[in-house]
């Protein structure tokens, strides 16, 4: 999920830098944005919900949903499926690829979301189930979401794409 940071109702917002968003993080202790990209559907809409990350103290738990930089330093926000002592395993609700990111990569973590004009805190009971249920669902939704992207493949190759 691409990360376009909220400023206003119009259109097209241009992307925080990384010192921007440290610097936000830093002064204000959260940030408040909407995102770009699927990854994390059907949880977060894309482009309609806004979300508010919140900077973290100590080690984060499974179910959460951290903003981390890859290496590449692409902005990202995807849910701890697992704990390890070196660092987290992530997976997008919507995706198949795991991906190990450490400590130091992680900037803040979703504490809530706007949806039509409610906040739905991250600890709300409705929440937490959605994280148990979508990470418990992982193995069956597995082989689901891999023919899925099989089939787009396929689709793209025959039209010509």
């Amino acid at each position: 999920m691409w990360i376009k940071f909220w400023s206003s109702c119009a259109g097209s917002v241009p992307l925080m830098t990384e010192s921007s968003i440290r610097r936000e993080l830093a002064a204000h202790g959260s940030l408040v944005y909407t995102n770009v990209g699927v990854s994390m559907r059907p949880l977060i809409r894309q482009g309609r919900d806004l979300l508010v990350i919140r900077t973290c103290t100590g080690r984060l738990r499974k179910y959460d949903i951290p903003l981390y930089q890859r290496p590449s330093g692409q902005y990202v926000l995807h849910r701890i499926v697992r704990v390890l002592p070196d660092g987290y395993v992530l997976c997008g609700d919507n995706c198949t690829q795991l991906e190990h990111v450490t400590d130091d990569q992680i900037l803040g973590v979703l504490t809530a979301l706007e949806r039509d004009g409610r906040t739905i805190p991250m600890t709300a009971p409705s929440m937490r189930l959605y994280g148990r249920l979508w990470v418990g669902l992982y193995p069956l939704r597995l082989p689901v979401l891999r023919l899925r992207d099989w089939l787009r493949r396929k689709k793209r190759r025959l039209q010509g794409g």
